[in-house]
């Protein structure tokens, strides 16, 4: 069993509870207009590892890890490499390790082999970060160009079993950034009780000068950052402050 993988980051801070080693895969089927890394969507460009000798890069880095610090998965999109994580983190656990997968949902379904193993897979996870991309179905397949109602079901599925999720949501400005869209957000994530964390990513742009270089066309070029008070605006919508369980 090996895994297409893009790259190591040896300290996140960012990507789940304390400090992190960062797994980030290749391969990833939907197309974002604000992805930031089009250099991982084909899975085949990826290096080929075995997840023991993954397991043996993260815990070199263990030391900095702390209480609450592990590996964390993303990608591209991990769920593509159902196979190597389960693995990998069956490995990690083993090891006492805590594990996240960073994942949009995209390959999420309730049927046939994929979700037996997606249930294995759960029982040696402790915690997803999960985007939102858009609530909105049609404005969902312009953004990403998939559709959003299996990665909602894969929310109820994760709320249905109670694993530990922090969602993320990209605030772009004539896209996101919608009061209208925001409230809906909002009332979608109260009806989940598993929601440990909720952030709003503000977009940026800084990854023109990778699409350039591969000769991409960079959807959101003219976007511009949103303001401080509009990234304060959606904090507010989403109830960003009323989620702390991350803390405790």
């Amino acid at each position: 069993m090996k895994g297409y993988i893009h790259q190591f980051e040896s300290f996140g801070c960012v990507d789940g509870p304390g400090s992190r080693f960062i797994v980030f895969t290749a391969g990833c089927n939907m197309r974002c207009k604000f992805c930031h890394n089009p250099d991982t969507w084909i899975m085949k460009e990826g290096k080929l590892w075995e997840p023991a000798d993954v397991l043996k890069e993260a815990l070199s880095c263990r030391s900095y890890w702390g209480k609450k610090g592990g590996i964390t998965v993303s990608g591209g999109e991990p769920l593509l490499q159902i196979d190597f994580l389960i693995e990998l983190f069956t490995l990690a656990k083993k090891e006492g390790v805590n594990t996240c997968i960073d994942t949009a949902g995209e390959p999420f379904t309730k049927e046939g082999e994929w979700f037996e193993k997606f249930k294995k897979l759960m029982e040696v996870t402790d915690i997803l970060l999960m985007d939102i991309k858009h609530i909105n179905e049609e404005e969902h397949i312009k953004l990403t160009g998939k559709t959003g109602k299996n990665i909602r079901e894969m929310f109820a599925y994760l709320d249905e079993i109670q694993k530990p999720i922090w969602i993320r949501h990209v605030l772009v400005p004539g896209i996101t950034d919608n009061d209208e869209y925001l409230t809906q957000t909002r009332d979608f994530i109260r009806t989940l009780s598993n929601v440990y964390r909720v952030e709003i990513l503000p977009y940026h742009n800084l990854a023109i000068s990778k699409y350039r270089e591969m000769g991409i066309k960079y959807a959101l070029e003219d976007t511009q950052m949103p303001s401080a008070e509009r990234i304060e605006n959606a904090r507010k919508i989403l109830e960003c402050d009323k989620y702390t369980r991350w803390q405790e």
